[in-house]
């Protein structure tokens, strides 16, 4: 039986969700390995991936550190992290160990770890500001964090004009709020950081517009069918205008010379002082 963290868990934590969150890394992930790379993130140390998920991010830092070095994976599905689990023997990556924690919730092992690493984690949690303090805690003086989140998630357009794609960024984003999170934190990161003892080191939006046959177009295009599934499960919508909405994405998709503006993310790179 599913736990209730299970049921919370925003998009699910099922076979279709976990293929979504993997071609979302692959998207990802040459920006990932540069950010780290920027970061200082390298072979020998301990490092933090902070709301793992299925661990894809986790995978690739295992293979930066390589065995001498140490990866501690933190999520609250039990379900992401038999997965990682699966994937690290499979792959004889013996230095990834996994914790079940609710990030909004649980203390954090306080290791003096040399870096930390998290995606789209902040703009999920009831409490980002803490989470934040928390996780400077599991730093030695000096380590590095890393931080990709959204902010402004509304930059997500398309052209040509698309009101029905517009509506549905706009509701995302309600539900979103509604359920205790905030799409836009990058905006408040900058800030919190010098707060929790951080000096930021490095700050680089990140914003594509694209043509559908760019694979970034991909990472957005995938969260369109569970999106719009979540939202006409919360009432949010109708099936019909999801329905809608999912034609006229089509319809986009098919037009000749059509441009994806993707959801405008903020790169973070800080130190702890």
């Amino acid at each position: 039986m599913a736990t209730r963290q299970e049921r919370d868990y925003l998009l699910g934590t099922h076979d279709e969700e976990l293929a979504r969150l993997a071609l979302q890394h692959r998207v990802w992930r040459p920006r990932a390995l540069d950010a780290w790379r920027r970061a200082g993130f390298t072979v020998g140390q301990t490092l933090i991936d902070v709301g793992c998920g299925p661990g894809y991010a986790s995978l690739d830092l295992a293979e930066m550190v390589g065995p001498s070095g140490r990866i501690v994976a933190i999520d609250r599905s039990r379900r992401f992290l038999d997965a990682l689990e699966a994937a690290r023997r499979g792959r004889g990556l013996d230095h990834i160990e996994t914790l079940e924690l609710d990030l909004d919730e649980a203390d954090l092992p306080a290791i003096g770890a040399d870096g930390a690493w998290g995606r789209w984690v902040f703009a999920f949690v009831r409490r980002p500001r803490e989470l934040l303090a928390r996780v400077g805690r599991t730093l030695r003086k000096g380590g590095a964090l890393v931080l990709h989140e959204y902010f402004d998630y509304s930059t997500w357009r398309l052209t040509p004009r698309s009101p029905e794609h517009e509506e549905f960024v706009s509701v995302v984003t309600e539900s979103w709020r509604a359920s205790g999170g905030e799409p836009d934190v990058g905006l408040d990161l900058p800030l919190w950081l010098e707060d929790c003892g951080f000096e930021t080191r490095s700050l680089r939006p990140i914003i594509d517009v694209v043509p559908r046959s760019d694979f970034v177009w991909e990472w957005p295009s995938s969260f369109m069918e569970v999106g719009l599934r979540r939202l006409v499960d919360l009432g949010r919508l109708t099936p019909d205008r999801a329905r809608t909405i999912s034609q006229a994405f089509a319809t986009a998709e098919a037009t000749p010379h059509a441009l994806m503006v993707t959801p405008a993310v903020l790169e973070i790179i800080a130190v702890r002082r």
